[in-house]
Parts: structure tokens; sequence; C-alpha cells
């Protein structure tokens, strides 16, 4: 990811660190993971819908954890910890922008699918600031080549 940051135009290289990159490469492929299994749950096994929404998010979340440890942040610290800093990072973002902006936006008046975007953007914007500085803080330096 630095080698792709170093080459981002207008500037953005000197602002956008490789680790935000990762993440976004990352949890763009964990919410398709998240996608797929939701459908198939829901269409192909006709599960219940709050079954195949939860089991797709923590799949995916759980996913997310392990290939951002890897692959992203190189994390070498005790992985219990973080797991459960992790667990309440989720939680949090699960009740405050999935259910409560993405659901309080629709009881609004605000269309589902621009409820779920915006709802998405605090998430994702909330998921990396709590991965980067509360979960895997000790792996601040990756940032910087």
């Amino acid at each position: 990811m630095a080698a792709v940051t170093r080459r981002l135009p207008f500037g953005l290289a000197r602002i956008v660190p490789p680790s935000l990159l990762g993440f976004g490469v990352i949890n763009g492929f964990t919410f398709a993971v998240d996608m797929g299994l939701l459908t198939v749950m829901r269409s192909g096994l006709g599960w219940p819908l709050p079954v195949s929404i939860t089991i797709g998010y923590v799949i995916a979340f759980g996913l997310s954890f392990v290939l951002n440890r890897a692959f992203n942040f190189r994390s070498h610290a005790d992985v219990g910890p973080q797991v459960g800093k992790y667990v309440v990072v989720v939680t949090i973002n699960y009740l405050a922008w999935i259910l409560g902006v993405g659901s309080g936006l629709a009881a609004l008046g605000v269309d589902y699918h621009l409820s779920r975007l915006i709802a998405g953007a605090c998430e994702g914007v909330y998921m990396y600031v709590c991965m980067r500085w509360v979960v895997f803080r000790d792996t601040g330096a990756h940032d910087k080549g």
C-alpha cells in the first residue's frame, strides 16, 4: 500500500497513510463477503433476514480483524486484548452507526438505501480511526513507509 499511496495524485500522497488505503481494500473485500453471505443465507437458504444479517456481519467483521491485523497494521501485540477492544468497537459501531444512524434516518423519512450509505460512511471513518489508534495502536510506525 505504501507504493500505491506514494503515487496518488493531487498531493494526496502526503496526507493518505498506507493503512487507510489498506483498510479500504480489506474492508471493501469483507463487505463483499458480508453481502455474499447475506444473499446466500437469505435468498438461497431462506433463513430469516435478522439471522442472515447478523451472521454475515459477524463473519465479515471477524475476517476484517484477521486481515487488518496481519496485512494492514501488521500487529504483533497480544491478540487477546486486541480482540476484546475490537468486540467493544464493533458493538458500538453496530449500535451507533448501523442501528442508530441508519435506522434513525430511515425513521425520519430518508430512503433506507441513502440512510445505509450515510451510516456506512460514518461507520468507515469510525472503524478506521478505532482500528488504527485503539485496537492496533502499537503499529503506527507502519504508516510511514
